[in-house]
């Protein structure tokens, strides 16, 4: 079984030989889809007259920071609009998939955050309010075992729900890191824009997980979520974290043979 986080900028400029390399590969094993679309997310927030908040926490993390109004956007875009599309684009080149979010069955269930701890534009750390963002506690593993039982690609948008039925914004990286974990997938696949972890302009191709978590203060805004998600499944007994560039020809193939990519393993 594999777990493939397909980034926002994959999804916008999608291949066409990875809906055939995903086809090929779903035909062998188990295959979990959970995508991510901050941008599209940020793009028609602004569209709508909401503006965007980024925060950076103490190790460095960058999130949006996600209030009432902004979770209500997110669920849309990302749970209708990215959703539904990535579902059409695979029933439209014979691939038989079912679009979920996280709040669907409870897949992924989170607490909210009371407080986040930020860092503020002097250098200093702060508290603030930890609005509708979430700290993922669960996955409901028995309803994607039976959608995989009958035969359908869950496509699954990062969306969580809590205790008290609140729609929470979870980072995409980190809920596929846990759809991972939780499903015990062997693999889990980050598909993003470039071809892994770059450090001074130069490709890394294997990591341990003890390398991994050692570098991770080292690594810029958006990679070190992906490294950090990826530390995250192998702690849960995914076998391997592969960190690809999801815009080149059959991506998925290529990083299953550990080809021009990052690899992170135990």
């Amino acid at each position: 079984m594999i777990t493939i986080k397909i980034g926002g900028s994959v999804v916008d400029g999608l291949h066409p030989s990875t809906i055939s390399d995903l086809k090929k590969i779903s035909q062998q094993e188990k295959v979990i889809l959970v995508h991510g679309g901050g941008k599209e997310v940020t793009r028609i927030s602004e569209a709508l007259g909401k503006e965007q908040k980024f925060i950076v926490s103490p190790g460095g993390i960058k999130s949006r920071y996600t209030d009432k109004e902004t979770v209500e956007i997110f669920t849309m875009v990302m749970s209708g609009k990215i959703n539904k599309m990535i579902v059409g684009m695979l029933q439209k080149n014979g691939i038989n998939a079912v679009g979920l979010s996280g709040v669907d069955g409870k897949i992924i269930q989170a607490e909210r955050k009371k407080k986040l701890v930020v860092i503020n534009e002097k250098g200093r750390k702060m508290a603030i309010d930890g609005g509708y963002t979430g700290k993922i506690k669960d996955v409901n593993t028995g309803l994607i075992k039976s959608i995989l039982d009958q035969g359908y690609v869950p496509v699954i948008s990062p969306i969580a729900i809590s205790e008290e039925f609140d729609f929470l914004n979870v980072d995409g990286d980190r809920a596929a890191a846990y759809v991972a974990g939780k499903m015990q997938s062997d693999k889990i696949l980050f598909l993003t824009d470039v071809d892994g972890l770059l450090m001074d302009g130069k490709l890394v191709k294997n990591l341990t997980l003890v390398e991994a978590k050692e570098m991770l203060p080292k690594i810029g805004f958006g990679m070190e979520k992906k490294v950090l998600a990826a530390t995250e499944a192998l702690e849960m007994g995914v076998k391997q974290a592969l960190i690809s560039n999801g815009q080149r020809e059959n991506p998925i193939s290529v990083a299953i043979a550990n080809d021009n990519c990052t690899v992170i393993s135990k």
